[in-house]
Protein backbone atom coordinates (compact mmCIF):
# COMPACT_ATOMS: atom_id res chain seq x y z
CA UNK A 1 0.00 0.00 0.00
CA UNK A 2 1.15 3.71 -0.80
CA UNK A 3 0.56 7.06 0.64
CA UNK A 4 -3.22 8.05 -1.52
CA UNK A 5 -3.04 10.80 -4.15
CA UNK A 6 -5.21 13.21 -1.82
CA UNK A 7 -2.57 13.28 1.40
CA UNK A 8 -1.01 16.05 -0.19
CA UNK A 9 2.62 14.94 -0.03
CA UNK A 10 4.73 14.70 -3.66
CA UNK A 11 5.46 11.60 -5.59
CA UNK A 12 8.22 11.09 -4.06
CA UNK A 13 6.61 10.73 -0.72
CA UNK A 14 3.97 8.15 -2.20
CA UNK A 15 6.71 5.51 -3.11
CA UNK A 16 6.79 5.75 1.16
CA UNK A 17 4.40 2.90 2.40
CA UNK A 18 2.19 4.31 5.47
CA UNK A 19 2.07 1.15 7.27
CA UNK A 20 5.84 -0.08 7.19
CA UNK A 21 6.06 3.46 8.52
CA UNK A 22 3.59 3.27 10.85
CA UNK A 23 5.59 0.09 12.08
CA UNK A 24 8.48 2.37 12.52
CA UNK A 25 6.82 4.67 14.93
CA UNK A 26 5.04 1.64 16.71
CA UNK A 27 8.59 0.42 18.10
CA UNK A 28 10.03 3.49 18.98
CA UNK A 29 6.50 4.64 21.13
CA UNK A 30 6.53 0.73 22.72
CA UNK A 31 10.19 1.56 24.09
CA UNK A 32 9.46 4.70 25.30
CA UNK A 33 6.04 3.68 27.01
CA UNK A 34 7.33 0.36 28.36
CA UNK A 35 9.84 2.25 30.15
CA UNK A 36 7.54 4.41 32.24
CA UNK A 37 6.36 1.27 33.92
CA UNK A 38 9.14 -1.57 33.37
CA UNK A 39 11.49 0.23 35.80
CA UNK A 40 9.07 0.04 39.13
CA UNK A 41 9.62 -4.01 39.10
CA UNK A 42 13.34 -3.74 39.76
CA UNK A 43 13.19 -1.80 43.00
CA UNK A 44 14.17 -4.38 45.47
CA UNK A 45 17.44 -5.20 42.94
CA UNK A 46 18.78 -1.40 42.67
CA UNK A 47 18.53 -0.89 46.66
CA UNK A 48 20.64 -3.79 47.01
CA UNK A 49 23.16 -3.16 44.01
CA UNK A 50 23.28 0.58 44.28
CA UNK A 51 23.03 0.92 47.80
CA UNK A 52 19.48 3.51 47.21
CA UNK A 53 17.99 5.19 49.17
CA UNK A 54 14.07 5.82 48.66
CA UNK A 55 14.42 9.26 47.89
CA UNK A 56 17.08 7.99 45.35
CA UNK A 57 14.48 5.23 44.23
CA UNK A 58 11.55 8.07 43.70
CA UNK A 59 13.57 9.75 42.14
CA UNK A 60 15.36 7.32 39.44
CA UNK A 61 11.42 6.57 39.16
CA UNK A 62 10.10 9.90 38.69
CA UNK A 63 13.17 12.11 37.16
CA UNK A 64 11.73 9.87 33.71
CA UNK A 65 8.49 10.83 34.06
CA UNK A 66 9.01 14.50 35.53
CA UNK A 67 11.14 15.48 32.29
CA UNK A 68 9.17 13.33 30.17
CA UNK A 69 5.45 15.25 30.95
CA UNK A 70 7.10 18.72 30.83
CA UNK A 71 9.14 18.36 27.30
CA UNK A 72 5.98 16.49 24.89
CA UNK A 73 4.18 19.94 23.98
CA UNK A 74 7.70 21.69 22.95
CA UNK A 75 8.98 18.68 21.13
CA UNK A 76 5.36 18.65 19.33
CA UNK A 77 6.03 22.00 18.05
CA UNK A 78 9.58 21.42 16.93
CA UNK A 79 8.22 18.96 15.09
CA UNK A 80 6.27 21.10 13.21
CA UNK A 81 9.05 23.19 12.66
CA UNK A 82 12.18 20.84 12.00
CA UNK A 83 10.30 17.67 10.70
CA UNK A 84 8.86 15.24 12.84
CA UNK A 85 11.36 12.61 11.40
CA UNK A 86 14.68 14.55 12.13
CA UNK A 87 13.08 15.35 16.02
CA UNK A 88 11.94 11.29 16.05
CA UNK A 89 15.28 10.19 15.21
CA UNK A 90 16.97 12.64 17.14
CA UNK A 91 14.56 11.15 20.65
CA UNK A 92 16.20 7.39 19.82
CA UNK A 93 19.44 8.32 19.23
CA UNK A 94 19.14 10.33 22.64
CA UNK A 95 16.82 7.76 24.50
CA UNK A 96 18.98 4.44 23.09
CA UNK A 97 22.13 5.85 24.41
CA UNK A 98 20.94 6.91 27.34
CA UNK A 99 19.30 3.63 28.10
CA UNK A 100 23.08 2.12 27.62
CA UNK A 101 24.25 4.71 30.28
CA UNK A 102 21.40 3.66 32.67
CA UNK A 103 22.78 0.06 32.66
CA UNK A 104 26.27 0.53 32.87
CA UNK A 105 25.41 3.14 35.53
CA UNK A 106 27.69 2.87 39.21
CA UNK A 107 25.17 5.26 41.84
CA UNK A 108 21.89 6.02 42.28
CA UNK A 109 23.37 9.48 41.07
CA UNK A 110 24.31 8.42 37.69
CA UNK A 111 21.25 6.26 37.41
CA UNK A 112 19.39 9.37 37.91
CA UNK A 113 20.65 11.81 35.61
CA UNK A 114 20.68 9.29 32.83
CA UNK A 115 16.89 8.72 33.46
CA UNK A 116 16.70 12.81 32.88
CA UNK A 117 18.27 11.68 29.71
CA UNK A 118 15.66 9.49 28.80
CA UNK A 119 12.70 11.45 29.61
CA UNK A 120 14.00 13.96 26.99
CA UNK A 121 14.70 11.50 24.43
CA UNK A 122 11.65 9.83 24.89
CA UNK A 123 9.68 13.73 25.06
CA UNK A 124 11.20 14.42 21.57
CA UNK A 125 9.90 11.26 19.94
CA UNK A 126 6.62 10.39 21.41
CA UNK A 127 4.61 13.37 19.27
CA UNK A 128 6.13 12.60 16.52
CA UNK A 129 4.19 9.27 15.83
CA UNK A 130 1.01 11.27 16.14
CA UNK A 131 1.74 13.82 13.91
CA UNK A 132 3.26 11.54 11.29
CA UNK A 133 0.20 9.35 11.39
CA UNK A 134 -2.33 12.27 10.79
CA UNK A 135 -0.40 13.24 7.96
CA UNK A 136 0.33 10.19 5.91
CA UNK A 137 -3.08 8.48 6.15
CA UNK A 138 -5.81 10.26 4.65
CA UNK A 139 -8.90 10.39 7.16
CA UNK A 140 -10.76 7.79 5.70
CA UNK A 141 -7.81 5.52 6.97
CA UNK A 142 -6.69 6.69 9.62
CA UNK A 143 -8.33 5.12 11.99
CA UNK A 144 -6.82 1.57 11.49
CA UNK A 145 -3.60 3.43 11.78
CA UNK A 146 -4.49 4.68 15.16
CA UNK A 147 -5.95 1.48 15.98
CA UNK A 148 -2.65 -0.12 15.74
CA UNK A 149 -0.75 2.61 17.42
CA UNK A 150 -3.53 1.86 19.81
CA UNK A 151 -3.05 -1.49 20.64
CA UNK A 152 1.08 -0.70 20.77
CA UNK A 153 0.11 1.59 23.44
CA UNK A 154 -1.98 -0.68 25.66
CA UNK A 155 0.17 -3.64 25.31
CA UNK A 156 3.20 -1.12 26.54
CA UNK A 157 1.17 0.24 29.56
CA UNK A 158 0.36 -3.39 30.73
CA UNK A 159 3.29 -5.64 29.24
CA UNK A 160 6.65 -3.48 31.73
CA UNK A 161 5.84 -5.30 34.78
CA UNK A 162 5.62 -9.10 33.14
CA UNK A 163 8.84 -8.08 30.87
CA UNK A 164 10.63 -6.54 33.49
CA UNK A 165 9.86 -9.37 36.13
CA UNK A 166 11.25 -12.29 33.76
CA UNK A 167 14.47 -9.44 32.68
CA UNK A 168 15.51 -8.82 36.29
CA UNK A 169 14.75 -12.70 37.21
CA UNK A 170 16.87 -13.99 34.87
CA UNK A 171 19.22 -11.52 33.91
CA UNK A 172 19.56 -8.53 36.40
CA UNK A 173 18.20 -5.46 36.92
CA UNK A 174 20.66 -4.03 34.36
CA UNK A 175 18.75 -5.29 30.95
CA UNK A 176 15.82 -3.55 31.82
CA UNK A 177 17.82 -0.48 30.17
CA UNK A 178 19.59 -2.76 27.83
CA UNK A 179 16.80 -4.34 26.27
CA UNK A 180 15.98 -1.24 24.25
CA UNK A 181 19.35 -0.99 22.46
CA UNK A 182 18.45 -3.48 19.75
CA UNK A 183 14.73 -2.38 19.37
CA UNK A 184 16.27 1.61 19.11
CA UNK A 185 19.09 0.75 16.90
CA UNK A 186 16.22 -1.28 14.54
CA UNK A 187 13.83 1.90 14.58
CA UNK A 188 16.86 4.10 14.11
CA UNK A 189 17.71 2.33 10.66
CA UNK A 190 14.45 1.97 9.09
CA UNK A 191 13.40 5.34 10.19
CA UNK A 192 16.32 6.54 8.17
CA UNK A 193 15.47 4.63 5.42
CA UNK A 194 11.85 4.61 5.13
CA UNK A 195 10.27 7.33 6.86
CA UNK A 196 9.36 10.28 4.30
CA UNK A 197 11.31 13.89 5.87
CA UNK A 198 7.41 15.59 5.97
CA UNK A 199 8.00 19.48 5.74
CA UNK A 200 5.49 22.50 5.19
CA UNK A 201 5.29 25.13 3.01
CA UNK A 202 4.74 27.83 5.36
CA UNK A 203 7.64 28.86 7.54
CA UNK A 204 7.12 28.36 11.66
CA UNK A 205 8.04 29.68 14.37
CA UNK A 206 9.62 28.48 18.28
CA UNK A 207 7.08 31.01 20.85
CA UNK A 208 10.63 30.86 23.22
CA UNK A 209 8.37 32.68 25.95
CA UNK A 210 5.61 30.48 25.61
CA UNK A 211 8.45 27.71 26.00
CA UNK A 212 9.63 28.97 29.05
CA UNK A 213 6.50 29.39 30.89
CA UNK A 214 4.98 26.04 29.87
CA UNK A 215 7.98 24.16 30.91
CA UNK A 216 8.05 25.81 34.16
CA UNK A 217 4.08 25.45 34.44
CA UNK A 218 4.08 21.90 33.73
CA UNK A 219 7.06 21.37 35.94
CA UNK A 220 5.85 22.72 38.81
CA UNK A 221 1.98 20.55 38.68
CA UNK A 222 4.27 17.48 37.94
CA UNK A 223 6.81 18.18 40.40
CA UNK A 224 4.48 18.86 42.75
CA UNK A 225 2.00 15.72 42.25
CA UNK A 226 4.91 13.47 42.14
CA UNK A 227 6.75 14.43 45.01
CA UNK A 228 3.55 14.83 47.33
CA UNK A 229 3.31 12.05 48.85
CA UNK A 230 6.87 11.36 49.47
CA UNK A 231 7.20 14.87 51.38
CA UNK A 232 3.62 14.16 53.24
CA UNK A 233 2.16 16.89 51.31
CA UNK A 234 4.01 19.20 53.22
CA UNK A 235 7.52 21.47 52.88
CA UNK A 236 9.66 20.68 50.43
CA UNK A 237 12.74 23.34 50.49
CA UNK A 238 12.38 25.42 53.24
CA UNK A 239 9.22 26.98 54.18
CA UNK A 240 8.36 25.81 50.43
CA UNK A 241 5.43 23.35 50.49
CA UNK A 242 4.21 20.71 47.72
CA UNK A 243 0.64 23.13 47.45
CA UNK A 244 2.73 26.33 47.50
CA UNK A 245 4.83 24.66 44.43
CA UNK A 246 1.64 23.26 42.77
CA UNK A 247 -0.06 26.47 43.23
CA UNK A 248 2.92 28.54 41.62
CA UNK A 249 2.68 25.73 38.71
CA UNK A 250 -0.92 26.43 38.17
CA UNK A 251 -0.39 30.03 38.33
CA UNK A 252 2.12 29.99 35.95
CA UNK A 253 0.00 28.18 33.08
CA UNK A 254 -2.42 30.69 33.49
CA UNK A 255 0.24 33.76 32.85
CA UNK A 256 0.77 31.42 29.65
CA UNK A 257 -2.89 31.13 28.84
CA UNK A 258 -3.16 34.18 28.93
CA UNK A 259 -0.18 35.14 26.75
CA UNK A 260 -1.84 32.91 24.05
CA UNK A 261 -5.16 35.18 23.83
CA UNK A 262 -3.27 38.26 24.28
CA UNK A 263 -0.38 38.08 21.94
CA UNK A 264 -1.08 37.95 18.15
CA UNK A 265 1.65 39.04 16.31
CA UNK A 266 3.64 35.49 16.16
CA UNK A 267 3.18 32.12 15.62
CA UNK A 268 1.55 30.46 19.75
CA UNK A 269 3.21 27.11 20.99
CA UNK A 270 -0.23 25.66 21.24
CA UNK A 271 -2.22 26.95 18.96
CA UNK A 272 -5.96 27.84 20.69
CA UNK A 273 -7.98 27.17 17.66
CA UNK A 274 -6.98 23.33 18.00
CA UNK A 275 -9.60 24.06 21.14
CA UNK A 276 -12.44 25.56 19.23
CA UNK A 277 -12.46 21.59 17.33
CA UNK A 278 -15.01 20.38 19.97
CA UNK A 279 -14.05 16.66 19.57
CA UNK A 280 -10.46 17.62 19.99
CA UNK A 281 -11.37 18.87 23.67
CA UNK A 282 -13.46 16.11 24.35
CA UNK A 283 -10.77 13.80 23.63
CA UNK A 284 -8.54 15.67 26.00
CA UNK A 285 -10.46 15.31 28.54
CA UNK A 286 -11.06 11.61 27.62
CA UNK A 287 -7.64 10.63 27.36
CA UNK A 288 -6.59 12.27 30.84
CA UNK A 289 -9.49 10.27 32.48
CA UNK A 290 -8.20 7.00 30.68
CA UNK A 291 -4.24 7.76 31.90
CA UNK A 292 -6.15 8.47 35.25
CA UNK A 293 -7.92 5.50 35.60
CA UNK A 294 -5.38 3.37 34.32
CA UNK A 295 -2.58 4.57 36.63
CA UNK A 296 -4.88 4.66 39.75
CA UNK A 297 -6.17 1.03 39.10
CA UNK A 298 -2.84 -0.81 38.61
CA UNK A 299 -1.29 0.72 41.21
CA UNK A 300 -3.65 -0.84 44.25
CA UNK A 301 -3.95 -3.70 41.95
CA UNK A 302 -0.49 -4.76 41.54
CA UNK A 303 0.26 -4.45 45.08
CA UNK A 304 -3.09 -6.67 45.63
CA UNK A 305 -1.33 -9.37 43.48
CA UNK A 306 1.58 -9.19 45.03
CA UNK A 307 1.15 -8.80 48.68
CA UNK A 308 -2.04 -9.80 49.12
CA UNK A 309 -2.34 -13.25 46.67
CA UNK A 310 1.43 -13.31 46.78
CA UNK A 311 2.21 -13.90 43.25
CA UNK A 312 5.65 -12.74 42.11
CA UNK A 313 6.23 -9.88 40.36
CA UNK A 314 6.59 -12.60 36.68
CA UNK A 315 2.93 -13.49 37.99
CA UNK A 316 1.92 -10.71 39.22
CA UNK A 317 2.44 -9.48 35.15
CA UNK A 318 1.33 -12.81 33.46
CA UNK A 319 -2.10 -12.72 35.32
CA UNK A 320 -2.86 -9.45 33.91
CA UNK A 321 -1.19 -10.52 30.50
CA UNK A 322 -4.85 -11.87 28.76
CA UNK A 323 -6.07 -8.39 29.31
CA UNK A 324 -3.29 -6.80 26.98
CA UNK A 325 -3.62 -9.87 24.42
CA UNK A 326 -7.37 -8.65 24.10
CA UNK A 327 -6.65 -5.43 23.34
CA UNK A 328 -4.00 -6.14 20.54
CA UNK A 329 -6.64 -8.32 19.15
CA UNK A 330 -9.73 -5.97 19.24
CA UNK A 331 -7.75 -2.64 18.09
CA UNK A 332 -7.44 -3.00 14.52
CA UNK A 333 -11.27 -3.63 14.34
CA UNK A 334 -11.72 -0.40 16.37
CA UNK A 335 -9.74 1.40 14.43
CA UNK A 336 -11.86 0.13 11.64
CA UNK A 337 -14.83 1.66 12.89
CA UNK A 338 -13.36 4.60 13.60
CA UNK A 339 -12.70 5.34 9.94
CA UNK A 340 -16.79 5.20 9.72
CA UNK A 341 -19.21 6.67 11.14
CA UNK A 342 -19.56 4.53 14.49
CA UNK A 343 -16.45 5.78 16.16
CA UNK A 344 -18.21 7.22 18.67
CA UNK A 345 -20.03 4.24 19.60
CA UNK A 346 -17.35 2.44 19.47
CA UNK A 347 -15.10 4.82 21.82
CA UNK A 348 -18.61 4.71 23.88
CA UNK A 349 -18.64 0.83 24.05
CA UNK A 350 -14.79 0.25 25.13
CA UNK A 351 -15.19 2.88 27.75
CA UNK A 352 -17.87 1.51 28.86
CA UNK A 353 -17.16 -2.26 28.63
CA UNK A 354 -13.49 -0.93 30.39
CA UNK A 355 -14.79 0.42 33.33
CA UNK A 356 -17.27 -2.59 33.62
CA UNK A 357 -14.70 -5.42 33.31
CA UNK A 358 -12.42 -3.54 35.93
CA UNK A 359 -15.09 -2.88 38.15
CA UNK A 360 -15.82 -6.95 38.25
CA UNK A 361 -12.45 -7.30 38.92
CA UNK A 362 -12.07 -5.19 42.19
CA UNK A 363 -15.75 -6.59 43.12
CA UNK A 364 -14.28 -9.83 42.96
CA UNK A 365 -10.35 -9.45 44.94
CA UNK A 366 -11.06 -10.74 48.41
CA UNK A 367 -8.16 -12.12 50.36
CA UNK A 368 -8.24 -16.06 49.73
CA UNK A 369 -9.00 -15.27 45.93
CA UNK A 370 -7.19 -16.97 42.86
CA UNK A 371 -5.87 -15.43 40.09
CA UNK A 372 -8.19 -17.17 37.97
CA UNK A 373 -10.75 -15.45 39.89
CA UNK A 374 -9.95 -12.55 38.12
CA UNK A 375 -9.82 -13.61 34.67
CA UNK A 376 -13.52 -12.92 33.56
CA UNK A 377 -13.52 -9.08 34.65
CA UNK A 378 -9.75 -8.49 32.99
CA UNK A 379 -10.56 -10.02 29.81
CA UNK A 380 -13.97 -8.19 29.63
CA UNK A 381 -11.96 -5.28 30.17
CA UNK A 382 -9.51 -5.99 27.78
CA UNK A 383 -12.24 -6.28 25.28
CA UNK A 384 -13.10 -2.57 25.80
CA UNK A 385 -9.65 -1.37 26.41
CA UNK A 386 -8.74 -2.53 22.73
CA UNK A 387 -11.64 -0.29 21.43
CA UNK A 388 -10.61 2.57 23.27
CA UNK A 389 -7.17 3.88 21.79
CA UNK A 390 -7.99 4.09 18.17
CA UNK A 391 -11.57 5.97 18.60
CA UNK A 392 -10.17 7.84 21.02
CA UNK A 393 -7.05 9.09 18.62
CA UNK A 394 -9.14 9.07 15.34
CA UNK A 395 -11.57 11.53 16.84
CA UNK A 396 -9.30 13.62 18.34
CA UNK A 397 -7.22 14.07 15.13
CA UNK A 398 -9.59 13.66 12.83
CA UNK A 399 -10.32 18.27 12.32
CA UNK A 400 -6.30 18.61 12.91
CA UNK A 401 -4.64 20.44 10.22
CA UNK A 402 -1.18 18.66 9.77
CA UNK A 403 0.49 21.57 9.78
CA UNK A 404 -0.29 21.70 13.57
CA UNK A 405 0.02 18.06 13.65
CA UNK A 406 2.62 18.21 15.97
CA UNK A 407 1.80 20.97 18.31
CA UNK A 408 -1.92 18.81 18.52
CA UNK A 409 -0.07 15.63 19.52
CA UNK A 410 1.70 17.35 22.01
CA UNK A 411 -0.90 18.50 23.52
CA UNK A 412 -2.47 15.11 23.89
CA UNK A 413 0.45 13.10 24.99
CA UNK A 414 0.89 15.92 27.34
CA UNK A 415 -2.64 15.70 29.24
CA UNK A 416 -2.19 12.00 28.43
CA UNK A 417 0.75 12.17 31.20
CA UNK A 418 -0.71 14.52 33.37
CA UNK A 419 -3.72 12.50 34.08
CA UNK A 420 -1.56 9.95 34.92
CA UNK A 421 0.44 11.75 36.95
CA UNK A 422 -2.42 13.06 38.97
CA UNK A 423 -4.04 9.83 39.15
CA UNK A 424 -1.00 8.10 40.35
CA UNK A 425 -0.44 10.98 43.08
CA UNK A 426 -4.73 10.92 44.24
CA UNK A 427 -5.19 7.14 44.16
CA UNK A 428 -1.47 6.90 45.90
CA UNK A 429 -2.16 9.58 48.60
CA UNK A 430 -6.37 7.90 48.94
CA UNK A 431 -5.05 4.47 49.56
CA UNK A 432 -2.39 5.23 52.06
CA UNK A 433 -5.21 7.01 54.18
CA UNK A 434 -7.49 4.02 53.88
CA UNK A 435 -4.73 2.08 54.68
CA UNK A 436 -4.45 3.29 57.67
CA UNK A 437 -7.81 3.54 58.47
CA UNK A 438 -8.31 -0.34 57.52
CA UNK A 439 -5.72 -2.06 59.03
CA UNK A 440 -6.18 -0.60 62.17
CA UNK A 441 -9.95 -1.61 62.19
CA UNK A 442 -8.84 -4.99 61.01
CA UNK A 443 -5.99 -5.42 63.73
CA UNK A 444 -8.41 -4.39 66.56
CA UNK A 445 -10.91 -7.13 65.37
CA UNK A 446 -8.64 -9.80 64.64
CA UNK A 447 -6.52 -8.94 68.00
CA UNK A 448 -9.64 -9.91 69.96
CA UNK A 449 -8.69 -12.84 70.97
CA UNK A 450 -5.07 -12.31 71.94
CA UNK A 451 -3.85 -12.19 75.72
CA UNK A 452 -3.85 -8.93 76.38
CA UNK A 453 -0.26 -7.26 76.57
CA UNK A 454 0.05 -9.37 72.88
CA UNK A 455 -3.17 -7.11 72.12
CA UNK A 456 -1.84 -3.82 73.03
CA UNK A 457 1.43 -4.30 71.19
CA UNK A 458 -0.61 -6.07 67.61
CA UNK A 459 -3.11 -3.03 67.51
CA UNK A 460 -0.28 -0.37 68.20
CA UNK A 461 2.12 -2.05 65.28
CA UNK A 462 -0.84 -1.15 63.02
CA UNK A 463 -1.94 1.69 64.45
CA UNK A 464 1.16 3.77 63.85
CA UNK A 465 2.08 2.21 60.73
CA UNK A 466 1.01 4.99 58.43
CA UNK A 467 3.87 7.25 60.39
CA UNK A 468 6.47 4.71 60.60
CA UNK A 469 5.92 3.44 57.19
CA UNK A 470 4.49 0.62 55.64
CA UNK A 471 5.97 -2.43 53.65
CA UNK A 472 3.86 -4.09 51.23
CA UNK A 473 6.10 -6.65 49.64
CA UNK A 474 5.02 -10.14 49.03
CA UNK A 475 4.64 -11.84 52.56
CA UNK A 476 4.69 -8.18 54.76
CA UNK A 477 2.11 -7.18 57.10
CA UNK A 478 1.94 -3.81 56.46
CA UNK A 479 3.52 -3.09 59.99
CA UNK A 480 6.92 -3.22 61.75
CA UNK A 481 6.64 -6.07 64.33
CA UNK A 482 9.08 -6.68 66.59
CA UNK A 483 12.36 -9.35 65.96
CA UNK A 484 11.42 -12.93 67.23
CA UNK A 485 7.66 -12.67 66.82
CA UNK A 486 5.74 -15.98 67.59
CA UNK A 487 4.83 -17.52 64.05
CA UNK A 488 1.03 -17.47 65.02
CA UNK A 489 1.10 -14.03 65.64
CA UNK A 490 3.15 -12.80 62.81
CA UNK A 491 0.63 -14.98 60.64
CA UNK A 492 -2.56 -13.39 62.13
CA UNK A 493 -0.54 -10.26 61.15
CA UNK A 494 -0.32 -11.43 57.67
CA UNK A 495 -4.14 -12.12 57.37
CA UNK A 496 -4.50 -8.83 58.73
CA UNK A 497 -2.72 -7.05 55.85
CA UNK A 498 -5.01 -9.23 53.33
CA UNK A 499 -7.96 -8.13 54.96
CA UNK A 500 -7.63 -4.48 55.63
CA UNK A 501 -5.34 -4.03 52.35
CA UNK A 502 -8.90 -5.40 50.18
CA UNK A 503 -10.94 -3.30 51.85
CA UNK A 504 -8.82 -0.13 51.66
CA UNK A 505 -8.30 -0.89 47.54
CA UNK A 506 -12.20 -1.53 47.03
CA UNK A 507 -12.89 1.80 48.71
CA UNK A 508 -9.56 3.66 46.80
CA UNK A 509 -10.70 2.06 43.72
CA UNK A 510 -14.13 3.62 43.33
CA UNK A 511 -12.55 7.24 42.33
CA UNK A 512 -10.63 6.22 39.11
CA UNK A 513 -13.79 3.61 38.58
CA UNK A 514 -16.13 6.49 38.89
CA UNK A 515 -13.58 8.88 36.46
CA UNK A 516 -13.65 6.42 34.12
CA UNK A 517 -17.49 6.15 34.50
CA UNK A 518 -17.76 9.82 33.54
CA UNK A 519 -15.25 10.37 30.79
CA UNK A 520 -17.50 7.56 29.11
CA UNK A 521 -20.31 9.37 29.27
CA UNK A 522 -18.56 12.70 27.90
CA UNK A 523 -17.89 10.79 24.90
CA UNK A 524 -22.03 11.48 23.51
CA UNK A 525 -20.60 15.20 23.91
CA UNK A 526 -18.31 13.44 20.41
CA UNK A 527 -19.95 15.20 17.42
CA UNK A 528 -20.50 12.24 14.46
CA UNK A 529 -19.57 14.42 11.64
CA UNK A 530 -17.34 17.54 12.17
CA UNK A 531 -17.23 19.92 10.16
CA UNK A 532 -14.01 19.80 7.51
CA UNK A 533 -11.28 21.94 8.23
CA UNK A 534 -9.73 23.66 5.62
CA UNK A 535 -5.72 22.61 5.10
CA UNK A 536 -4.18 25.25 3.52
CA UNK A 537 -0.62 24.08 3.90
CA UNK A 538 0.18 20.48 3.12
CA UNK A 539 2.91 18.67 4.00
CA UNK A 540 5.55 17.20 1.67
CA UNK A 541 8.61 15.62 1.80
CA UNK A 542 11.56 16.97 1.47
CA UNK A 543 12.89 14.84 -1.72
CA UNK A 544 16.82 14.20 -2.31
CA UNK A 545 17.87 15.92 -5.09
CA UNK A 546 20.22 18.06 -6.92
CA UNK A 547 18.60 21.06 -5.57
CA UNK A 548 18.60 20.13 -1.71
CA UNK A 549 15.87 19.27 0.34
CA UNK A 550 12.61 21.31 0.44
CA UNK A 551 12.33 23.58 3.30
CA UNK A 552 9.80 25.95 5.02
CA UNK A 553 11.70 28.96 2.79
CA UNK A 554 10.94 27.14 -0.49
Amino acid sequence: MTIPQDSGVSQAGRRANPWLVLFVLCLGFFMILLDTTIVNIAIPDLIDDLGASLDEILWILNAYILVYAVLLITAGRLGDIHGPKRLFMLGLVLFTAASIACGLAQSPEQLVAFRIAQGVGGALLTPQTLAVITTIFPAERRGAAFGVWGAVAGLATVTGPALGGWLVSEWGWRWIFYVNVPVGVLALAMAAVFMPDLRFQRRHRLDLSGTGLVTLGLFGVCFGLIEGQSHDWGAVWGPVTIPMVIAAGVVVLAVFVWQLHTRRDHEPLIPLRLFADRNFSVMNAVVAAVSFGMLGLFLPLTIYLQSVLGLSALQAGLTTAPMSAMSMVFAPFAGRLADGRHGRWALLGGMTLWTVGLTAVILTAQPGSDRGDLMPGLLVAGLGLGFVFAPLQTIAMRGVEPRQAGAASGVINTTRQLGAVIGAAAVGALLQAQLATSLAEQARTNAAGLPEGVRERFTEAFAHMGSGGMEVGAGQSGAHLPAGTPGPIAELAHTTFQQGFTTAMKVTTALPLAVLALAALSVLLVRSRPAPVSIPDQAVPAPATAAGPVTADH
